[in-house]
């Protein structure tokens, strides 16, 4: 990254408080010009849970500096119960956060720096709220940039895929575990940091057990999914993602159900804003995102709108690998989507294992069933269903997933296929079950065999007609499904060839079904379609090329102890037992400016005895410090999740320490019905 030190206008840097109307107090950090009173600037709001003054302070001060350095004020607000900030967080995106937000949009608007135009930004929690607060319409927010997040907080979020629960809800719901422990500062907020801290440790509560008692589709995921009522959303939207993130499908919805000014843009990158953009290349988004502020909130002639609706890049063929620095590829672009030039390509599937051209020429299709029962086995290379910061969590070689699946491919291809959009498999299949389960991967197929997955979907098929109405299965009956793959662009070069994979379990990805299902499928009944695009070369080389990445200069910090993460399945052979184990040491950091130390180390543990669903356990366990002198807090949180045919079981318990002792002390232990998952 470029670092960028001096700007048109200089910067002032303050911390300060937010009152709202029922007296809760909310922390916030500004960047502006320091002459904004006599000369105001729009703002850019970036309102999240996840602590402006220490764990997202080196990012916030690259970017926020970086948009107040060329006229605008940049805002961070730790949201209610986060932070610095008054009160407990509960859970997500509750109606009071929402609320809360508006009421902060009111307060910039009457700020004499401000000039009453603001912009929300954020990832991830910051892009859902952003997209949900502009649905309430309030007057000051003109415009939206929102990045790896979803319109849709049931069927595309860290929750469910296809109906089926995923095990990065037990991951996400650890990680909010943990950062509900934290404590507030005791150099902003005095001595009543001790009862703000335990309030937190005693009220926030396991969020996993709520969410595990609405397992389809109910009003609890339907608040706050602006795809429930896309013209709610009045101003401009800028919807950005990665192909390793796990909310690309978003950019696309978004830019087919919204009816304002949008654009879309999705690069190689994991759960990453793009200056930071791991796989690369990463990009100049700040300089792409100050063409969008300055259109929206300045009414400049940036030339940002006259460019195509949609970006994205078109992945190039490489080896299977579980970490990329960098993807091959090219930016290729759609000047509306749904695009009118994509092709729908339908391949069928055959009893002899074959993805067969629906065009081509062949003997009837034959009504010879295939069934797979799938190990449990099938999914320890599958990666992250969100790979947040790009460690080694996307999928590795498919060859070793594909001995528990049922096996389609294309002849090798003579010519090269490029798609964009999403795949989409339809299926004739029965069960033997009440409940089960399809996982299907996508997979790019090299000369020398390695598969590397490139798309994949989830349908438990209790879902198959409605997510808020599930129906068990009849055993023995026919239906007819799709699946919904991700969104992807990908290149299919000449000499290689195209897989279809079909298992019954995705564990620890997706949660299994209750017992063991043996899916029967019928070939004749089935086949893939892929979303072909041609290439488009005289407009390709026209797209106007987006700049190296830049940024103000950094927090500085100083490195403690070196970080350190592992990611590995060990097979117990003797005991035909079989752990994926993930292990993330953040080391010790120091943030020079506040005095303060930093550290986290996290481990999870998925495990299951061969053959046996009853064994299913995830685990988790999070510890955290901070340390000023002779101050310093820990906390420790674990959490256990099991199953058995009827239920989910969870244990958790909350440890907090101030120096040496133990001050707080909290276990769970529920049980919850499963609900046809």
């Amino acid at each position: 990254m470029r670092i960028v030190s001096h700007f048109p206008r200089q910067i002032h840097e303050e911390e300060d408080w937010i009152t709202l109307a029922g007296g809760c107090r909310l922390a916030v950090r500004i960047w502006r010009p320091v002459d904004a009173e006599r000369d105001p600037v729009p703002a850019i709001l970036e309102y999240l849970p996840y602590r402006k003054r220490d764990l997202t302070a080196m990012r916030d001060a690259q970017s926020h500096a970086y948009w107040a350095g060329h006229g605008y004020a940049g805002i961070r607000v730790d949201m209610r119960g986060s932070g610095e900030s008054d009160g407990v967080l509960r859970d997500e995106y509750l109606q009071q956060e929402l609320d809360d937000g508006v009421e902060i949009l009111q307060w910039l608007g009457r700020q004499p720096w401000c000039t009453g135009d603001v912009g929300m930004i954020g990832i991830s929690w910051g892009g859902f709220n952003g997209l949900q607060i502009a649905a309430l319409q309030p007057p000051e927010l003109k415009a939206v940039i929102t990045l790896c997040s979803t319109d849709d907080r049931y069927a595309d979020d860290v929750h469910h895929m296809g109906g089926c629960l995923l095990g990065d809800n037990l991951s996400w719901a650890s990680t909010m575990f943990d950062a509900n422990a934290c404590p507030p500062d005791p150099l902003l907020v005095g001595d009543r940091w001790r009862d703000m801290w335990q309030e937190r440790l005693e009220d926030s509560g396991l969020w996993l057990a709520k969410w595990l008692q609405h397992q389809r589709r109910d009003a609890y995921w339907k608040h706050g999914s602006v795809c429930e009522d896309f013209s709610r959303i009045r101003c401009p939207v800028y919807a950005v993602s990665g192909w390793a993130d796990g909310y690309c499908n978003a950019v696309f919805r978004l830019l087919a159900g919204l009816d304002v000014p949008r654009k879309g843009l999705v690069g190689p990158w994991a759960h990453k804003y793009p200056h930071l953009g791991v796989p690369g290349p990463a990009i100049g988004f700040l300089q792409e995102s100050l063409r969008w502020w300055d259109h929206w909130l300045k009414g400049k002639a940036t030339g940002i709108m006259d460019e195509p609706m949609l970006r994205v890049w078109m992945q190039e063929s490489v080896p299977p690998s579980a970490r990329y620095e960098a993807r091959p590829g090219r930016w290729v672009s759609e000047p509306c989507w749904p695009s009118p030039r994509i092709d729908t390509r339908p391949f069928r599937l055959t009893s002899g294992y074959g993805l067969l051209p629906e065009s081509q020429e062949d003997a009837a299709p034959d009504e010879t069933p295939l069934s797979v029962r799938s190990p449990l086995s099938v999914g320890l290379y599958a990666g992250k269903w969100c790979s947040y910061n790009a460690p080694p969590d996307l999928p590795h070689d498919q060859r070793d997933e594909d001995g528990g699946a049922l096996v389609f491919q294309t002849a090798r291809l003579d010519r090269d296929i490029e798609i964009c959009g999403q795949p989409v498999v339809e299926l004739e299949l029965e069960a033997d079950q009440p409940v089960a389960m399809v996982a299907l991967r996508l997979s790019d197929i090299a000369e020398d065999d390695k598969a590397t997955r490139i798309s994949y979907g989830l349908l438990n098929l209790t879902h198959r007609d409605s997510d808020e109405h599930p129906q068990p299965l009849e055993p023995g009956k026919r239906y007819r499904v799709r699946v919904l793959l991700k969104h992807i662009a990908q290149q299919f070069p000449a000499g290689n060839a195209i897989r279809l994979s079909i298992s019954t379990s995705y564990w620890p990805l997706a949660w299994p079904a209750p017992v063991p299902v043996k899916l029967t499928l019928y070939p004749a009944g089935s086949r893939l379609l892929l979303p072909c695009r041609p290439p488009q070369p005289r407009e390709e080389a026209d797209l106007p090329a987006f700049g190296d990445p830049e940024g103000a200069p950094p927090l500085a910090v100083t490195r403690i102890q070196p970080n350190q993460e592992t990611w590995r399945v060990i097979r117990d052979l003797a005991n035909d037992q079989t752990m994926l184990e993930v292990i993330n040491d953040e080391g010790v950091i120091r943030l020079d400016d506040i005095d303060l130390e930093l550290s986290v180390h996290v481990i999870e543990r998925y495990t299951y005895a061969y053959g046996n669903y009853d064994s299913l356990s995830g685990w988790t366990q999070w510890e955290r410090r901070f340390r000023r002198g002779d101050w310093e807090v820990r906390s420790v949180t674990r959490t256990l999740m099991t199953s058995s045919a009827e239920s989910f079981r969870l244990r958790a318990t909350l440890d907090a320490y101030e120096n040496d002792s133990r001050v707080f002390a909290k276990s769970w232990d529920e049980d919850i019905p499963r609900d046809l998952v």
